[in-house]
């Protein structure tokens, strides 16, 4: 019965792409955050993927690179998020791209070390609405993310790469 009301729901969908969330490792060292931490600052509210918790360092090519086991997919009827907030205007970060457009966001996580997602800060990128969505997405995926073991709690580091057809 539940599935057959997710393939209504995907079938209902608007056909705007599939958009395919790709955790990865940025090949060239983020910029630094400033001192006072990201513009936006970090995720609260209700819905909320950040906790208390220290702030992550200013300098983000430092962090581990976070692993996820396997990659992260949403449905075509959830990845209109993305999509829409920058055709409403709310986004101006996506970039054209040979197979449409994409959008890409740094993250830090910081996990315990028995592997429970304590804090995620997104970095800025003025779209305040995808940075959560992306923190959202991440936090999601705890179940796949392995981390190094160790005795403290760790920063690790993350960028999602948000891509949809034109």
């Amino acid at each position: 019965m539940i599935a057959a009301f997710l393939l209504l729901l995907q079938a209902a969908a608007p056909q705007v792409g599939q958009l395919q969330v790709v955790p990865t490792i940025p090949a060239t060292p983020p910029a630094t955050v400033p001192a006072s931490g990201p513009a936006s600052g970090p995720i609260s509210g209700p819905a909320s993927a950040s906790v208390s918790g220290p702030l992550p360092p200013q300098d983000w090519s430092t962090l581990p690179p976070l692993r996820i086991r396997r990659q992260a997919t949403t449905l075509a009827n959830t990845s209109a998020y993305v999509h829409g907030e920058v055709m409403a205007g709310r986004c101006a970060k996506a970039v054209r791209t040979v197979q449409g457009w994409s959008l890409s966001l740094d993250l830090a996580v910081l996990m315990t070390r028995d592997g429970r997602v304590r804090r995620i800060t997104p970095r800025a990128i003025d779209c305040p609405t995808v940075e959560q969505y992306a923190a959202g997405v991440i936090l999601g995926a705890r179940d796949s993310i392995d981390v190094v073991d160790t005795d403290t709690d760790t920063w690790y580091r993350t960028s999602l790469t948000f891509a949809w057809g034109a």
